[in-house]
């Protein structure tokens, strides 16, 4: 069967049948024609072929047409052979031109639709060009450059005021950005309005309504849609089994746990089968047992889905424990992003080293000479050497940050041989604590204080030594205000 052919019978089957073939169909689509690409379609809202294609590699429940974006991402996708790859813009008259298939397609094989759909996955879903954010003359937000891929969990993390949940709300539309633009699936959504844009917001609030049960809130966004009964009871009772919530349907929020009450609430976002899912710290409110155990199920939740998501936070360990990339931000600005391995183990600036747990900091002075970092001799440290490893040559005043765990504690009686690479100082201890695990040690280096884990105590008062390998060390080049404060600092110092 060609795809012409292939075109007439999409033409004859219901919407319900058309979507169980939409990805054979979109494959072959995308791979026998170039995709188009118009300064003046972007700018006029029309969807791009090769985008389109890639919002129909998903499974069938979730595929949806991009027409369906000028109706709030909700409506069936309605399809002829006139029209067939060419999507209508805002104004719902005009279509996209659609160039000729090529005269060959040799390549349309089981494995390379398969790869086709892998690789339109990694094309940006939500993305964000330059945007510029505040409130009245105050300005939060500089110049954003941020792309997420459909299906992908993405955490914002940073300390309170950074600007994550004004970069929320600026993708939701709640907060108008000032400059740049936002695009879902290659339709520029920046003048929409909030329910325009096909995405559902869970609040750290959980912003129930106190008079409505637990049913009549997650079927709220349905009703406003005009959906019919039957369709609102019946997605209801699948959120309510989904997030087990069976047989709470007719309580109210007063009744409900706050665990529960935050299930209500993500059901009320899902319930509208939304292309992106935003949440605003949902789980701050939660007690430490129910926060663990929501957040991985929302996680599960998400990639059974394989919903869009991003995940406002200031606990790191929440946002490494759900996302697949997390995005620092600080005073405005993304300082890094990447995989939770990546920025755990290769911060890119002292700030973000010590947001991800190394805060202890010492200050050092050091050299690079060839591939080596020789550290200088100081009142608490002797000469010693670190391999570069990919680290940026660094010169004069050095901050050196490293974890609590990632230290290893020794008595100064007895001889102990200085391993060949690393760091090691020698301090007071100044407190010692049980938090669980390991006993946890508060110790005077200089002028500072650093904490390090030891399986056995050291009693206050003694003189230690502190060694932390390479692998476990990060240096920076001191900058002075740039670097954030050591929280270790001895109160007599402060």
């Amino acid at each position: 069967m060609t795809a012409s052919d292939d075109d007439d019978v999409a033409h004859k089957r219901s919407p319900k049948t058309w979507r169980r073939h939409s990805l054979r169909r979109a494959a072959i689509y995308s791979l026998e024609h170039i995709p188009f690409r118009s300064n003046r379609s972007e700018r006029q809202g029309y969807a791009q072929p090769f985008e389109s294609g890639a919002n129909s590699c998903r499974s069938d429940d979730s595929v949806r047409s991009e027409s369906a974006l000028k109706t709030g991402f909700g409506e069936k996708p309605r399809r002829s052979r006139a029209t067939a790859g060419a999507i209508g813009g805002p104004g719902g008259g005009a279509a996209v031109p659609v160039i000729k298939p090529l005269t060959a397609s040799p390549m349309r094989t089981p494995n390379r639709i398969a790869q086709l759909c892998k690789d339109v996955r990694m094309i940006s879903f939500l993305h964000l060009r330059t945007v510029s954010a505040g409130y009245g003359a105050t300005r939060i937000l500089h110049g954003l450059d941020l792309d997420v891929a459909q299906g992908e969990f993405v955490a914002l993390l940073g300390a309170s005021g950074c600007g994550k949940t004004t970069l929320l709300r600026t993708i939701a539309g709640f907060t108008p950005a000032t400059a740049g633009s936002i695009s879902v699936g290659g339709v520029d959504v920046t003048a929409l309005s909030p329910d325009r844009r096909g995405m559902a917001m869970v609040f750290q609030s959980y912003a129930l309504w106190p008079h409505m049960t637990v049913a009549r809130n997650i079927g709220y966004g349905l009703k406003l849609r005009g959906r019919s009964r039957a369709e609102i009871t019946r997605r209801v009772d699948e959120m309510l089994d989904m997030l087990g919530l069976a047989g709470l349907g007719e309580r109210k929020p007063a009744a409900l746990s706050g665990g529960q009450r935050q299930r209500v609430a993500l059901g009320r976002a899902l319930a509208i089968d939304p292309k992106i899912l935003l949440l605003d710290e949902p789980l701050s409110n939660l007690d430490a047992r129910i926060r663990v155990q929501l957040r991985g199920e929302i996680r599960a939740l998400q990639q059974r889905l394989g919903i869009t998501a991003i995940h406002v936070t200031h606990d790191r360990e929440e946002a490494m424990a759900m996302a697949d990339r997390i995005v620092i931000l600080d005073g405005g600005n993304i300082v890094q992003q990447g995989s939770p391995q990546q920025v755990y183990n290769a911060p890119a600036s002292s700030f973000v080293a010590a947001f991800m747990g190394a805060e202890n900091s010492v200050r050092l002075s050091g050299r690079t000479e060839t591939d080596l970092v020789t550290i200088e001799p100081g009142a608490a440290n002797p000469a010693s050497v670190v391999a570069l490893a990919g680290r940026a040559p660094l010169n004069g005043p050095l901050e050196a940050r490293f974890r609590a765990g990632g230290a290893a504690l020794a008595a100064t009686s007895g001889h102990t041989q200085q391993p060949a690479q690393g760091l090691q100082l020698t301090g007071t201890v100044l407190s010692v604590g049980y938090p669980g695990g390991a006993w946890r040690h508060r110790i005077a280096i200089g002028g500072e204080a650093v904490e390090v884990d030891a399986p056995q105590p050291f009693s206050a008062g003694e003189t230690v030594r502190v060694f932390v390998p390479p692998e476990n060390l990060f240096l920076f080049a001191a900058s002075g205000a740039a670097s954030p404060p050591n929280r270790h600092r001895p109160m007599a110092a402060a």
